[in-house]
């Protein structure tokens, strides 16, 4: 066979093919377990930003503690959640779940509708608690939860403006709040955070004061996280 003329375009030549090996499986797989894994700790490390001054203000106010001083409430360990299928009826007559309740700090009262001397006088220690808070007052609801068959007097209802008041089953409020040894549901304030914790309980014959010292150390300790009112 003769040789191409020396004037032969490209075009002219014979073609040439070049054949590629194909993939490692193997290797393709470990690529793939790797970006996956990447993507996982990518994800992983936002989470850590979001949470970041959550878990610093609790760290700051469980473990640290600036002051030196212990809680004058009880802390709950393990926080107790609000259960899912808790629900209750407000005064207007409309049932929600306690979920609902979630985003703001809860300042918790529990006694049956009737509403005795205790009763009444755990309603306005909170609402004065509350008050007492200033410019953070906004973050934090007072709540009663009352129980029984009978509805809440017409008379309180005036004192009771600006409060969540939540008919709910006794039985059921058990499953989530619990009093301390020897005392009844109803012989304690209860302290609920943002996100639906159950997290301090007050002593039998809550003292004001020191009370209101630990709801101040709670709203410098969330001051970087929590807003007033919910989304």
């Amino acid at each position: 066979m003769s040789a191409p003329p020396q004037n032969a375009t490209l075009d002219d030549q014979p073609l040439g093919l070049t054949i590629h090996s194909l993939p490692d499986p193997k290797t393709q797989a470990a690529a793939s377990v790797g970006q996956t894994r990447g993507a996982r700790i990518k994800l992983f490390l936002l989470f850590l930003v979001c949470a970041a001054p959550v878990i610093a203000s609790y760290f700051t106010y469980y473990v640290i503690r600036p002051d030196g001083r212990r809680s004058y409430g009880e802390l709950i360990d393990p926080q107790r959640t609000i259960p899912q299928d808790l629900m209750g009826v407000n005064l207007t007559g409309q049932t929600h779940s306690l979920m609902d309740l979630k985003h703001q700090w809860l300042l918790v009262t529990v006694a049956d509708s009737a509403c005795d001397a205790l009763c009444q006088k755990h309603l306005y220690l909170s609402r004065q608690l509350r008050e007492s808070l200033a410019k953070d007052k906004d973050r934090v609801d007072w709540v009663w939860l009352h129980t029984g068959s009978a509805n809440v007097s017409a008379d309180l209802l005036p004192a009771l403006a600006t409060a969540q008041v939540w008919k709910v089953d006794a039985r059921q409020l058990t499953a989530w709040l619990q009093p301390a040894a020897g005392q009844s549901l109803t012989d304690h304030l209860y302290v609920v955070d943002p996100m639906g914790n159950w997290m301090m309980r007050f002593p039998v014959n809550v003292d004001p004061s020191k009370a209101r010292k630990d709801l101040e150390r709670l709203m410098r300790a969330s001051n970087s996280w929590d807003q007033a009112g919910r989304p």
